[in-house]
């Protein structure tokens, strides 16, 4: 399987993830959300899914890397969850049942990708959306008992077939999904089916891309500086809001 999007930022505050994600309950998103300008796989990110309660869309925090309820422990999995390939969801079991029950979407302002240049050296690319809304990763997400009763809630970002923007630096992306799709996606009676169509790769020129500096790579660096384009003078000048 080809990894990517093992690297994504989130930098808007609450309000504007209440807003986009039409998440009514301010207790789940305050405005001091905290940001975060390199997210790393196995940290604990808030993830949006339905309440089996009240069936409203709720900001849930979970681990990346999704771990099955039927695994025996976590460091079998590796990194090996920390992405799932949209063509493969229905052919492998450990998709197949978050697929028809556990739907998500994961918040991001974008993500970090790399594109190889020879053989020692990979330059980081930042993607946005060029309109400057977040973009909603669709995910899947499970609850896993650890053998001392501990309940861990983790999740993966699905990836399709990249678009031509982002086609030139890897061979695949996140699967992006508009807010059009949302209720499509997150909807508990919508078949695996009906919505595998939604994984299809976001439109390329609603998105936009820059070179970053290779701070990035090096997961203890997390600032706006980060963001700041080869040659900018300013964090995340001309990228973002």
């Amino acid at each position: 399987m080809v990894t990517m999007c093992g690297r994504t930022f989130r930098i808007s505050n609450g309000r504007r993830i209440r807003e986009q994600f039409a998440i009514t309950d301010p207790a789940d998103v305050p405005d001091d959300y905290p940001p975060s300008w390199n997210i790393a796989p196995t940290t604990i990110q808030p993830v949006v899914r339905l309440s089996r309660d009240t069936h409203e869309r709720e900001l849930v925090p979970m681990r990346w890397g999704l771990v099955p309820y039927w695994a025996k422990d976590m460091k079998s999995l590796g990194l090996s969850t920390l992405n799932a390939q949209a063509e493969t969801l229905m052919s492998k079991a450990i998709w197949r049942g978050p697929l028809e029950r556990r739907r998500c979407l994961v918040p991001a302002d974008g993500y970090y990708e790399w594109k190889k240049l020879d053989a020692k050296n990979r330059q980081p690319y930042a993607f946005a959306r060029a309109d400057g809304r977040m973009m909603a990763f669709a995910g899947l997400w499970d609850k896993w008992k650890a053998p001392d009763g501990t309940v861990l809630q983790s999740y993966s970002v699905i990836t399709c077939d990249p678009n031509e923007l982002a086609a030139e630096v890897h061979t695949r992306m996140p699967a992006i999904l508009d807010e059009s799709r949302y209720a499509k996606w997150l909807d508990p009676e919508a078949s695996p089916r009906e919505v595998l169509p939604l994984l299809r790769p976001f439109d390329a020129d609603a998105m936009k891309m820059w070179p970053v500096g290779k701070n990035v790579g090096n997961v203890k660096n997390d600032s706006p500086e980060l963001l700041v384009p080869l040659g900018g003078d300013e964090p995340g000048q001309g990228c973002l809001f």
